[in-house]
């Protein structure tokens, strides 16, 4: 009868040691599943504002398709990008501002 007492007291350890691991491996499996999805959120979160800034990206820039004919938007890319001035016109650049970019189209010319 001694034995049957043994067997079960090993048999209720046993289970006991079971347990407690299931219950370790399951908490770990949780709190990792938890960090995963704190970091699927912030991944979330910095898409959803490059697409934002795209999407408003996109709108200035065909809004900019849509002004390309006019008049207007021809000479605003004439005198900022090509650096071209209207017939005596005389254009007055301040050296104490660093990095103006008026400079450095005269300096191409050259």
């Amino acid at each position: 009868m001694s034995d049957k007492r043994t067997i079960k007291r090993k048999g209720i350890r046993i289970f006991h040691v079971l347990l407690i691991i299931l219950v370790v491996y399951v908490g770990f499996v949780m709190n990792h599943q938890r960090k995963l999805m704190n970091n699927l959120q912030d991944r979330r979160a910095t898409v959803e504002t490059q697409i934002t800034s795209l999407e408003r990206e996109i709108k200035l820039l065909n809004d900019e398709i849509g002004k390309s004919g006019t008049l207007e938007f021809i000479e605003k890319v004439a005198r900022d990008d090509l650096g071209m001035v209207k017939p005596r016109e005389i254009i007055y650049v301040d050296k104490s501002l660093g990095g103006n970019d008026t400079l450095d189209i005269f300096k191409n010319d050259n």
